[in-house]
């Protein structure tokens, strides 16, 4: 299966690069511009001073850690209550051990609580006052324009010129995610087009192309949650019942050292092959990620003791890459030296929406 691995390379040669980074522009392109040089060719790109204009950037990183009661943000939403994702780690929606078998893992989703804007806001902006509980506002479905409304005249509903190369259609949701730098984003893809702003800190991104399907080693895994109790600020992982699989990345990119060699041995594609992209989205830039782009994020905070982010999610077209991507994904291809238990079902991807994060 030479061709798979040429592929990769080919992808980087004529479209890409081979240099690993994302190109930047510094100022906001044309909607022609967009769409014919990173829409139509599946091509990220962070641009530059294209949300200058929003009172977020100044309205929403006042909160200093041990005020964020007090901060604006916390007094536009000071009678809400938001979907507050807890962990034990800061890895959601990632993949962890299973209770009963330590050996083996499962998917784990956060507990999700409702919780009051302002103790939300102190829980993730003080990270250090509860060592054992990793808080992140990361509730998806068009957050933005449900649970965060009160701010909507903070950001823009959409972004213009995007708009107009998407073909027109308004965002099909707008998230906020409020987290600190304890939360990390296990690799996946999203089937949308996504326009991602940082509003305070920076988020960290690895990129893969969707052509890179193989170096990820989707797999199925049991579906978990977490269940925290506030008495005795413990948490249980508990398996769905019925057991209910997911198919999830099974790379870490950032591996405990003594389990690097590890690692590489059972992901040698990932590990050994094409360099991934990688870049730093600061406060004020807009990442567009492409549709079925794999991503791993990390974070940092600002100075309120948060990162906080806006992205916008557009519909893409399930058009012939997509038919190619499905095409590409059934291919079964395995490294002559890789090692994977026996117990793992096939590739796949059974939900064709995705799970997004």
């Amino acid at each position: 299966m030479e061709e798979v691995e040429r592929l990769w390379n080919e992808v980087r040669e004529l479209s890409l690069g081979n240099n690993s980074k994302v190109e930047r522009l510094q100022t906001p392109p044309t909607a022609l511009q967009f769409l014919r040089d990173f829409v139509n060719p599946n091509k990220p790109c962070i641009i530059s001073n294209a949300i200058n204009h929003w009172p977020a950037l100044s309205l929403w990183a006042q909160a200093q850690p041990n005020q964020a009661q007090h901060s604006y943000l916390s007094r536009s939403l000071s009678s809400s209550s938001v979907s507050l994702h807890l962990t034990p780690s800061g890895r959601a929606d990632a993949l962890a051990p299973l209770p009963s078998s330590p050996s083996s893992l499962c998917f784990a989703s956060a507990h999700v609580q409702r919780t009051p804007f302002p103790e939300a806001l102190r829980l993730i902006a003080s990270p250090d006052d509860n060592p054992a509980v990793v808080a992140y506002a990361q509730q998806q479905n068009d957050c933005f324009r449900s649970e965060y409304s009160a701010l909507a005249t903070d950001c823009d509903p959409h972004i213009d010129w995007a708009t107009e190369a998407f073909g027109g259609a308004l965002p099909e949701a707008v998230n906020l995610w409020i987290g600190n730098q304890r939360s990390h984003t296990s690799f996946h893809k999203d089937h949308y087009e996504n326009l991602y702003a940082v509003v305070s800190g920076e988020k960290h991104f690895i990129l893969l192309p969707p052509t890179d399907v193989h170096r990820l080693y989707i797999r199925q895994y049991p579906a978990a949650t977490y269940r925290y109790s506030s008495d005795t600020g413990e948490f249980d992982l508990e398996l769905e019942e019925p057991i209910r699989y997911v198919p999830w990345c099974s790379v870490d990119p950032f591996p405990p050292p003594e389990k690097l060699h590890e690692e590489v041995s059972k992901f040698p594609l990932y590990f050994n092959g094409p360099k991934p992209f990688e870049c730093t989205v600061k406060a004020g830039e807009i990442l567009y990620l492409p549709s079925m782009w794999f991503h791993h994020v990390r974070q940092s905070s600002g100075d309120g003791g948060c990162t906080i982010a806006v992205n916008y999610w557009y519909d893409m077209q399930f058009d012939i890459k997509y038919a190619y991507f499905n095409f590409l994904q059934s291919i079964h291809y395995r490294s002559p030296s890789l090692l994977l238990p026996e117990k793992f079902p096939e590739e796949t991807d059974s939900d064709p929406h995705g799970l997004s994060h």
